[in-house]
């Protein structure tokens, strides 16, 4: 539906399939979804001036109350319709303030990376996998995992069929939803952790893959409220079970022909023993030298960190194992490493949380990438074949593997001294330090916990 048509095109498209109502949608610095309702008729203004926000009713936009409005103008080519509420379209939509592209919007900037990126020669394609847990509140305001039948109970439960058996009609809607809005989602199973899920989504370029994984958290927010319970992507909401990651498969694509660029030519010498082209090599070194600052945005709470509590610790959940690296490392097809190499025609990256802002990590990854690719970065030997998490002290030393941050401040302030990190933000970073630094001192100045009575009343 490309062309000067296309606008048109979607008016048509809408009447169609019945539409009274149009979501304009964009996220904030923390991928949390901003909307306005606009009826139908209003399409025509909301492409081209956008519906009005405050700024200062938003965080992380870089603007007070006396600021002119964010604007947001929708997509055309972004249209879906919702399958749950189906006289309603979504449409994503990128801010403008006085008809200029707002640098503190994240699908903005992530399009600035993007074009970037192009003119390189390159495409970044990606598909993220979202856990989740379905969680309900107690009466004392605390939570529990979604359980109506009282089966999911086992210390593995991932990919059982008990557990998973009394959440398949909710599955099953999101699944369906999903393909209706052209995820391609080919997969779900039950995960590691009591009440935890997964869903694998079809590749996808860069902007849309992220566009997909904040609809459908939108979308698994809505169907998990038919079933009375919540849908969580806090990262660690239960300290005995395994965290929710958002892990992202990726490759890098020849701009103009398409061609995806990991895998080796053939007669090129396979000189890291994983299959890869010399580009896909350096785009991993790129990750692994920017590492501990891409996890301030990988990363983005408090919580996440009680994910990627690994260390030399690594059985501290309850099913004996935490799928998280605690450690910069690539490999083969092997879960413990934070790159892993299913195959030479992609990378998985194990370390994102759930909570991520999608175009924010994103547009990170590939700065960091493609500083690697420039500057022909080495990322050391693989792990083949090896378990991360139980390599001993002295060999990770040797090997120069570096520890993930174990703190959000410890995070942030890797952060502020990457040029290139900050760099893929722009403004944004500046804004993103800011307020992460907010969180951690409020979370500081939060209640002591019963860990610390217990452990530090009679120390002394």
């Amino acid at each position: 539906m490309k062309g000067v048509g296309m606008k048109d095109q979607i008016k048509e498209k809408m009447k169609e399939d019945g539409i009274d109502f149009i979501l304009v949608q964009f996220v904030d610095i923390h991928g949390s979804v901003k909307v306005k309702q606009v009826p139908v008729h209003c399409f025509d203004d909301v492409v081209e001036e956008g519906a009005g926000f405050a700024g200062g009713a938003v965080w992380g936009v870089g603007q007070g109350p006396h600021h002119h409005d964010l604007m947001a103008r929708v997509d055309v080519e972004t249209y879906q319709r919702l399958p749950w509420k189906p006289n309603v379209a979504v449409f994503n939509s990128n801010l403008h303030v006085d008809g200029v592209p707002h640098p503190y919007c994240p699908r903005v900037n992530l399009l600035r990376v993007v074009e970037e990126f192009a003119r390189e020669g390159y495409l970044f394609n990606c598909g993220y996998e979202p856990e989740h847990f379905l969680v309900v509140r107690r009466a004392d305001g605390g939570i529990s995992i979604w359980d109506p039948l009282g089966i999911d109970t086992l210390a593995k439960p991932c990919y059982d069929f008990k557990g998973m058996s009394q959440a398949m009609d909710y599955l099953q809607d999101i699944i369906r939803y999903g393909n209706l809005m052209g995820f391609d989602i080919y997969q779900s199973d039950h995960e590691d952790a009591n009440g935890q899920y997964e869903i694998n989504f079809g590749w996808t370029d860069a902007v849309r893959a992220c566009d997909r994984l904040t609809l459908f958290r939108m979308m698994t927010s809505q169907v998990a409220a038919k079933y009375g319970c919540i849908c969580t992507y806090m990262a660690k909401p239960f300290s005995d079970k395994t965290g929710s990651g958002a892990h992202l498969h990726f490759h890098v694509a020849d701009a103009e022909t398409g061609r995806n660029l990991f895998p080796m030519n053939n007669g090129d010498p396979d000189w890291k023993g994983l299959g890869l082209s010399e580009l896909g090599i350096h785009y991993v070194g790129g990750l692994l030298k920017h590492i501990r600052a891409i996890t301030a945005v990988g990363s983005p709470t408090v919580n996440c960190y009680r994910r990627i509590q690994s260390g030399e610790f690594v059985y501290s959940s309850a099913s004996g194992c935490t799928w998280t690296p605690a450690y910069a490392s690539y490999g083969d097809n092997n879960r413990t490493q934070l790159y892993r190499c299913p195959s030479p025609s992609r990378f998985e990256d194990r370390s994102i949380s759930a909570a991520v802002n999608p175009y924010l990590l994103t547009a990170v990854h590939i700065a960091a990438g493609l500083d690697g690719i420039k500057n022909k970065m080495d990322p050391g030997d693989p792990c083949i074949g090896i378990n991360v998490y139980e390599m001993p002290y002295e060999e990770r030393r040797r090997r120069g593997m570096r520890m993930l941050p174990q703190t959000l401040l410890e995070a942030v302030e890797e952060l502020e001294k990457d040029e290139v990190v900050k760099a893929a933000l722009g403004p944004i970073a500046d804004e993103f330090i800011r307020l992460k630094k907010a969180e951690w001192s409020d979370f500081m100045r939060h209640q002591v916990t019963p860990w610390e009575i217990s452990r530090y009343l009679t120390l002394l």
